[in-house]
Formats: structure tokens, sequence, C-alpha cells
């Protein structure tokens, strides 16, 4: 149920955007980027939104595809995608490259990197986007090659979506909980040995139960050391559902700040399917607030689009794999969008 981020069908496509970006295909100092069709995809100011737009994105790619094909209409609506900066899920093989090159393209444009880590050993509980790390060793590997690649440049980490969430949830055995506390702090020290890496570590949603649940495990991994915890990741509660559970929350682990992740969730949750597929690929919904540390509670540190809009959250409801782009889906979100 709450599942499917999809981090590597993608992976290698992105690296090479942002290879791209640093040979030069990016314009005004890094700010934009045009193909001479007029898909030229901008930052946001930076005293709002300090985070990347990724020029070379999926969705950037769509508005070029749109205009060629004189669909003018269609690619604007999809510019309310692409013009926003949006979560770069780093893949299992290359996570060195992968960091480095968008963390490297954030800062030629003056910006921090979104780096989501989605690669817990037994993740996901066997749903949309099977996978992870082999084992506990090969996951700090990972990590150690993900830090390797941040280096000293600015970067925001959503640090394992559901990884806590599906220990207090019996989806994860119990013979794995142990291992998972442990890589879970691992990850956080590491990442927070770092100069200029912020880390929120996953902390669930406002759908799935209460505070009084989750937040003892997240102290086990240790949430003390982070800089906060991220909520409604890849879902759908609104905003103001959003704030309300992160604050109950909040006051559990010593007032920690917290992110929301609002890219999708313009219209709330769908509600009239099975309760435990309204998670997949839900008909009827809009982007919500644009990314921005300008905040409704100053406990919010920002609203992110840690989901990556358009991108299919599995097979179902017509979908395709986890993590790959569907463009009638993304033109559907920004059209229910004002």
């Amino acid at each position: 149920m709450y599942g499917s981020r999809g981090a590597g069908a993608r992976a290698s496509v992105a690296v090479v955007g942002a290879a791209l970006l640093l040979a030069g295909c990016s314009s005004s100092g890094g700010d934009g980027k045009s193909d001479g069709s007029g898909a030229k995809v901008t930052q946001q100011p930076k005293n709002s939104d300090p985070f990347w737009v990724n020029p070379d994105g999926n969705a950037a790619e769509q508005v070029a595809s749109y205009l060629k094909a004189d669909k003018k209409d269609e690619a604007e609506q999809i510019r309310k995608i692409a013009e926003q900066p949006t979560g770069e899920w780093i893949g299992p093989e290359n996570p060195e490259s992968e960091a480095r090159g968008f963390t490297e393209a954030a800062e030629k444009a003056d910006r921090a990197a979104i780096l989501v880590l989605y690669n817990i050993p037994h993740r996901d509980c066997g749903q949309f986007s099977q996978g992870g790390a082999a084992d506990g060793d090969a996951y700090r590997t990972w990590i150690d090659g993900v830090a390797q690649g941040i280096g000293d440049r600015p970067a925001t980490v959503i640090l394992e979506p559901d990884a806590v969430l599906h220990l207090v949830n019996q989806c994860t055995p119990d013979e794995y909980h142990e291992e998972r506390y442990d890589l879970l702090k691992g990850a956080i020290g590491k990442l927070k040995s770092l100069k200029n890496t912020k880390v929120y570590l996953d902390a669930g949603n406002a759908g799935w139960g209460h505070p009084d649940q989750i937040f003892q495990p997240l102290q086990w991994a240790g949430i003390d050391q982070a800089d906060g915890f991220s909520v409604n990741v890849s879902n759908f509660y609104s905003t103001e559902d959003s704030i309300a559970y992160g604050k109950q929350l909040s006051a559990k682990v010593g007032d920690k700040h917290f992110v929301v992740d609002t890219s999708r969730n313009g219209n709330g949750p769908y509600t009239r399917g099975k309760a435990d597929e309204n998670w997949c690929n839900p008909p009827g919904r809009a982007l919500g607030e644009t990314p921005t540390t300008k905040t409704a509670d100053p406990l919010v540190d920002a609203y992110l689009w840690v989901k990556r809009p358009g991108e299919s959250d599995g097979t179902c409801k017509g979908g395709p794999k986890a993590g790959q782009w569907w463009p009638e889906y993304a033109l559907k979100l920004a059209q229910a969008t004002e």
C-alpha cells in the first residue's frame, strides 16, 4: 500500500540529463534551457524556492515533444510540472555518479538538489517497486557512494520513504527490524557528516495511523541526528492534514522540523476505490502547492515535490511500471490544477 517509488527505471536517463546540463545545454548562467522550439525551463526565484529545477527531466522533454507536435495547450499544461523542482531518486547501480551529477548541476545553477534515497533492503514489502539493496553491507556501500557524490555541495535528502512506517505496520518481518534501525541511523550519521546536506527521515502520512505509533521507532532510527522528517511522500493527503499530523509527531520527537510532499495532493486523497489501492495512480488528482520554503507553519521547512508528478505508481489502473513517465496521467494532473 505504501510503496511504488520506482527510481531505478529512470536513473540512467536522469544522469544523462545532468551530464548534458553540465556540458553546456543550459542558458542564462544555468537558469534555463532552450532547444530552439520554445521549450525553455527556468529556475524558480531562489528567495522562496532554493531548489534545483532539472531542465532535462521527463516533464521538460514532454513540453518539447508537445511543442514539436504543435500541441501548445498540452505543452503549457505540462510546463506546470516541468518548471518546478522535483526529487531526484537515486538508483541502485551508480549512486556516486548520479549524486554528483545532480548536485553539480544544481550548484552550477546556484540551487540545492533534492535527492530521494529509496534502497533499503526488503523495501516495499513485495509491491510494485520491489527491490532494494541485497543486504546491509550493500546498503552501507551504496550510502557511502551517495555521500561521496554529494560532497560539500548543497543537497536536501529525503531518506527512505516508508522504511520506518513498514516496521510499525508489520509490513517488514520482525527479523529485519534491528538491522533496519542500524542502517537508517548509520545513513543519517554519514549524510549529516557532509558540510551542506540536510536530511529528513520519512515518517509516513496523515492517513496511516497515529503519531503515537511511530515516534519511538523514529527515535530508534536516529531522528535526533537528522534535520527532521518528511510526511506524505508519494501520497495525496491535504497539506492541512499533513501539517497537523507532522506537528503532532514533532511534539513527540523533540520539536523536529519537517517537510511535506505536496506534489499531487491538490484534490486530497482518492476515496472511491478500494482502500488498499487508493494510493496507486488514483484518478482525478491534481498538483498541490508548488515547492517553497515559505510555508504555513514555522515547523514546516518546505513544501517539496518529492514524488515526481507524472511518473507512475505502478502497473495499476492502466499505468506503466513504477517510476516510468506516464504523459496521459501527467496531463490530467496538470489540467486539474488551477
